[in-house]
């Protein structure tokens, strides 16, 4: 990055110095002798020389901001900010010492090494030990029994966790051993150095020498052993587990061949058993370290009667504890609360040794438990002072009056209740704390560092750098200690508190993330920072050591405390490692004796030296402070928060801190011994809070989004009151704006989660009901608009929603078909008349192309022949009914009555005797429903009429398929020879095959697609001869029964039609041109269009109607005189009556008009057969003419 930045500013450089470059340029080339006779020409050179230094300058100019884009561009992805939930590479601060202590600690006095050499070494062993134990023995104990739900403990499985437990426990058996140890050595060297035997000799001159940090890392060790004693204590799952495992063993004991163990094995390991058990399980591990033999004369160290030494312990506690207690719940406190165990430790320690108690130091002690109730040592562990101090000092706890001892008991409960209270105004500040806190933070680290205000602007980074610490500690102390006092009094916690906890979880990961997104710039700053304190303490012991020398006076004092000033200031010459840091404090423990430093001016250098601790372990103090692996112990609160963030969804982004809130547990649990692998724990873990994120968040949105989108597609139903001023409104939206949360090995996206989720139901819910894929591709296009969710389309395949009734179906069932369904001419559908269903089926040209597609176009011929003979049965029918004496003699005698009086009624066929006809067939009998036998022989020709519908649309649909299907071949007129070209090329015979194959195809489809076959034709051909011939002659009378038939069919009708505005829709219609199909068809099969022409029917229907509607008219304008409303009213619908008769007959006949264009109703056979002849002609002719050539010879 910083390579293109110089290359950018030395291109800039050059395109602005090009100019000075070129003049120079110039002046020497003017003075050059070749170029003499070539002065005239000066002005030309100057203005192209211009023109080319405009085009470099240019080209520099475009090349500077390449640079700049490409710098830019690497700056998104590699830039300051550093991804927490992306985080590959890790960027760890910390300063490694590669130097060992002996190396450190070299001065010319040998005997000061010697002593600040073993305190070192020491301290740092303690620093080793308790580490060891933060990370490993802690975590190993604390997950013991965790990972199994109570539901599925298999029986044995508790002595099976236990059996692998023996050796982790073996292991902290010999760590706690070795703590002992250290402990022993840590008091023997300090009692080495304060000896108050006057015959012994003193190694060093201690008077004013107090090694305070060596007393502050015993108090640590010992804080170390007490935790352990703590979660032994509050383990009950360990120490159940452990019985059943002794009455295992005595079950072994008693049968070793069954379980193939050695006899001589057992006892040894019962031994260690029992070992383990009053070593750790007893909670003793403390106890038994203070009580300890400190006196060990082999060693020539006298501890117990050490009156120096007992001195100057004392003397170290209370000045520790005057640090601690100062700093306690005030602002600056940052690790004081476990010094203050510490504290405690060492004061326990003093007793069990020396068996003195300083009274005012116990009260100090106790009277701390107001203000801290209780500490957290770690995770869930928490630890009364009080109760620790009356039991490990009993003797001075007699000496204490039970009222006060009492007052600190109930003083927990106040601290609690109090807490609760103040928890929602503690959130609100500390909100403001740490944004203004941050907003610092981003302010400092993103402006450029000023050279001249370097000290300033460093002082103020690590000023803002302590204060995020500081912040982080405060809230840390407030969320643990609250949680785990309500734990451990086992006190119900409120929601609100819960919330407000949850908050200050969300500010702590704040923190972190903050430290975190700007590792980079922190780090920078951090090395910087602990120069320029460093260079600050060396000012301060070189201003001491100056003082030091200028005093001439000399003593093995004075030159220790010279020697120490030394060793400091050699060590700070480095990096600010821990060990150095150690060795400065442990040096400057002697070289601060004999008033080398003025009062004002120790206190800046410990602060100084406070700071570099905090600057130099910078990114290890956040992670301490912001670790929330105690939040495994209080997983309970997560539901009540995931509602919270649910309810509260404007600031839904604040979820990803609590998830890396949550992501802290898992390092800590690595460390569980007790399954066969840690990674059952971890899977354990991560189902249960992936289980409740799912209820708690995920599911409800999901629910809630589809309830939404229902509610807003289908408003018009009025469902409930959605106005957001009454009953509020939720965002959800703010949830998709989130960037997927990290968790595990996974990656939460809640957007893709929920979009999943409606893909899915609506996609499940489309095919169930086919009907409704409007609604839902209506609620898809509204979730892209409303939250931005980019749905999957349904993309069901058409052949299965889209083919309704399938051609083979209908084609088994032709006869139950054309009963069901009503046929529309002239949009070329077939409707359903009744169905139990909500919705009727329909058929159209799309539906049967489908069909045909699926089953191929063979199925056409199929259809038409299965048509045939659904027609001759019906025709047979038709036959019968015909020739029937009734109809028979009644057509007769209207033929003839019309033959008559055709002259009288103007050549039209009166409309009463049809209507005669009608009602004197009813008088020869009905059918249970109420039918007559021309409402039978109408329905008979209604589904003759349809079946020549279905197989006028099994046309149209082999057309439109056979058009989609050709609709790649380019050019129908001129289709190449497949077969020929491949036989020129000389290709394969199966190659060959298959273009001859392509062949067929195409030209099948578009001999299809030209015309189609013209299968009315064929049905009129075959039926024609049949229905003429002279056997059959009482058809001939078809024509005379058309008009009563129309009657029927317009009352039928009308009914029909009325039937929809009711309430019971059974046998309501709005079309039936099957009847207009029927007739039109019979009509040319009996060659009678003009017959039923020469009836002029619907001229007298006409005639008829508007007759009686002027009458109507006249009768209204003389009743209009009389306003005899009643009369009125009965005029108007008998007007609207006639009106609705009259569309009715007209509506008829425009259908049948239609249908006899099919069956090219204009010509008779006669004519038809004239015209076939003239064509056959006219083919003649053309053959015969293109035989006769005419040669240029004959001319």
């Amino acid at each position: 990055m910083n390579h293109l930045s110089e290359l950018r500013r030395t291109a800039v450089c050059v395109s602005r110095s090009t100019g000075v470059l070129h003049g120079g340029r110039m002046a020497v080339e003017s003075l050059s002798p070749d170029w003499e006779f070539d002065r005239f020409d000066d002005g030309s050179q100057k203005i192209h020389t211009e023109v080319q230094l405009k085009n470099y300058v240019k080209f520099l100019e475009d090349y500077t901001s390449q640079l700049k884009a490409i710098e830019e561009a690497l700056d998104d992805s590699i830039g300051d900010v550093w991804d927490f939930t992306l985080d590959p590479v890790a960027l760890k601060l910390l300063p490694y010492e590669q130097s060992s202590l002996l190396e450190l600690i070299k001065t010319e006095n040998k005997v000061l090494n010697k002593v600040i050499t073993v305190y070192a070494a020491l301290c740092s062993e303690v620093k080793k030990l308790k580490y060891e134990a933060e990370t490993k023995f802690y975590n190993g104990l604390l997950y013991y029994g965790e990972g199994v739900s109570d539901t599925s403990v298999v029986e044995g499985e508790c002595q099976v966790q236990m059996g692998r437990f023996i050796s982790f426990l073996q292991e902290l058996s010999c760590f706690v051993s070795r703590c002992f140890e250290v402990v022993v050595n840590v008091v023997h060297q300090l009692a080495a150095l304060y000896n108050s035997n006057k015959a012994a000799t003193k190694i060093i001159e201690s008077t004013g020498v107090h090694f305070q940090t060596v007393y502050e890392h015993l108090g640590e060790l010992l804080v170390v052993l007490i935790t352990l004693d703590e979660i032994m204590e509050n383990h009950a799952t360990l120490r159940d587990h452990w019985k059943m495992y002794k009455r295992l063993l005595k079950s072994v004991h008693h049968n070793p061949s069954k379980f193939a163990i050695p006899e001589e094995k057992l006892k040894p390991f019962e031994k260690l058993l029992l070992k383990l058990e009053g070593q750790l399980l007893d909670s003793m591990i403390f106890q038994a370290c203070v009580d300890q033999r400190f006196d060990n004369p082999g060693e020539g160290v006298s501890v117990s009667k050490n009156s120096a030494f007992a001195e100057e312990f004392a003397h170290n506690i209370r000045n520790i504890f005057a640090n601690v207690e100062s700093k306690l719940g005030e602002p600056a406190e940052i690790d004081q609360r476990d010094k203050y165990a510490g504290v405690c430790g060492l004061f326990v320690l003093h007793f069990h040794i020396f068996r003195t108690v300083d009274k005012k130091l116990y009260k100090s002690l106790l009277d701390v438990c107001k203000k801290v109730p209780a500490v957290t040592l770690t995770a869930n562990i928490i630890w009364f002072p009080d109760t620790f101090l009356i039991s490990k000092v009993p003797a001075a706890a007699k000496m204490m009056d039970k009222k006060s001892l009492q007052n600190i008991r109930t003083s927990r409960d106040t601290f609690l209740q109090q807490k609760a209270q103040s928890l929602t105004k503690d959130v609100q500040s500390y909100y403001v704390f740490v944004t203004s806190w941050m907003m610092k933070m981003e302010a400092i680290l993103s402006k450029e560092q000023r050279t001249d205000k370097l000290s300033e602007d460093l002082s103020n980074r690590c000023n803002v750098f302590v204060q995020g610490i500081l912040y982080a500690y405060s809230i840390s102390t407030i969320i643990k200690t609250t949680m785990n006092l309500y734990m451990s009094m086992q006190r119900p916690m409120t929601k609100t508190s819960v919330k407000a906890l949850c908050r200050l979880v969300e500010l702590l990961k704040a923190v972190e993330h903050t430290f975190h997104r700007r590792s980079l710039v922190v780090a920078d700053s951090v090395s910087h920072i602990t120069q320029q304190l460093q260079s600050q303490a060396l000012a301060s012991i070189s201003t001491a050591k100056k003082r030091v020398i200028s005093d001439k006076k000399y003593s093995e004092q004075r030159l220790d405390v010279l020697s120490a000033l030394v060793l400091a200031e050699n060590t700070l010459n480095g990096p600010s490692t821990r060990e150095r840091r150690l060795v400065v404090s442990l040096a400057l423990s002697v070289g601060t004796q004999m008033k080398t430093f003025k009062d004002e001016e120790i206190l800046p250098l410990q602060l100084v030296l406070k700071k570099l601790d905090l600057i130099s372990e910078l990114r290890e103090r956040v992670k301490v402070q912001c670790d929330c692996s105690f939040l495994y112990w209080h997983r309970a609160i997560f539901p009540i928060y995931l509602d919270d963030v649910y309810d509260n969804a404007v600031d839904a982004a604040r979820i990803h801190y609590m998830f890396s809130a949550l992501r802290d547990c898992v390092p800590t649990m690595l460390h569980a011994k007790h399954m066969e692998s840690c990674e059952q724990l971890l899977e354990c873990y991560d189902k249960e809070i992936m289980d409740v994120f799912n209820e708690h968040l995920l599911d409800k949105l999901c629910k809630e989004i589809e309830k939404d989108l229902r509610l807003s597609v289908h408003t018009h139903l009025k469902l409930d009151d959605r106005n957001p001023f009454k009953v509020g409104m939720k965002d959800l939206a703010h949830f998709f704006s989130l960037k997927p949360i990290r968790f595990f090995n996974r990656f939460i996206d809640i957007k893709a989660y929920v979009t999943h989720y409606l893909d899915k139901t609506f996609y499940n819910l489309t095919t169930v009901a086919l009907h409704d894929w409007a609604t839902y591709s209506e609620m898809r296009n509204l979730a892209t608009q409303r939250y931005g969710l980019v749905m999957t389309e349904a993309h069901l395949p058409s052949q299965t929603l889209e083919q309704g009734l399938d051609v083979l179906e209908i084609m088994r069932n032709i006869h139950v078909f054309v009963s069901r369904y009503l046929y529309n001419l002239n949009n070329q559908i077939f409707i359903e008349k009744t169905s139990n269903n909500k919705h009727l089926n329909t058929i159209n040209i799309r539906h049967i192309a489908n069909s045909i597609r699926t089953h191929g176009t063979g199925i056409m011929n199929t259809t038409v022949n299965f048509t045939y003979q659904f027609l001759r049965k019906k025709f047979y029918i038709f036959s019968q009914f015909m020739y029937d004496e009734h109809i028979k003699s009644r057509l007769i005698k209207d033929i003839r009555f019309f033959r008559e009086t055709k002259d009288q009624s103007d050549q039209k066929y009166p409309f009463e005797r049809a209507e005669k006809f009608n009602r004197g067939i009813r008088k020869l009998g009905i059918t249970p429903d109420g039918q007559s036998y021309l409402d039978q022989f109408r329905q008979l020709i209604s589904q003759i009429g349809n079946a020549m519908g279905y197989v006028r649309m099994i046309r149209s649909g082999g057309l439109h398929c056979c058009s989609s299907a050709i609709r790649f071949v380019p050019d129908l007129e001129d289709i190449v020879n497949f077969e020929e070209l491949v036989k020129e090329e000389g290709l394969s015979e199966e190659t060959q095959k298959s273009a001859s194959l392509l062949d067929s195809v195409l030209s099948d489809l578009t001999s299809n697609s030209a015309e189609g076959t013209e299968y009315f034709k064929m049905l009129v051909g075959v039926f024609a001869p049949e229905f003429r011939s002279v056997k059959n002659m009482h058809l001939r009378n078809f024509y005379m029964i058309v008009p009563p038939l129309t009657v029927n069919f317009v009352e039928h009708s009308i009914s029909c039609k009325e039937k929809l505005n009711k309430k019971n829709k059974n046998g309501a219609a709005f079309t039936d041109d099957g009847f207009a199909m029927g007739v039109a068809y019979i009509l040319k099969l009996l060659d009678q269009y003009q017959e039923f022409d020469s009836l002029h029917w619907f001229q007298a229907v006409r005639e008829k109607y508007m007759k009686e509607m002027n009458a109507v008219v006249k009768e209204q304008n003389v009743q209009a005189t009389n306003q005899d409303e009643k009369l009125m009213q009965t005029m108007n619908l008998t007007q609207k009556r006639l009106d609705i008769y009259l569309q009715e007959f007209e509506l008829l006949y425009f259908s049948l008009s239609s249908a006899r264009i099919f069956f090219r109703a204009d010509k008779t056979a006669a004519e038809e057969t004239q015209e076939k002849k003239d064509r056959e002609d006219v083919a003649k002719a053309d053959a015969a003419s293109s035989e006769v050539v005419v040669s240029p010879e004959s001319k």
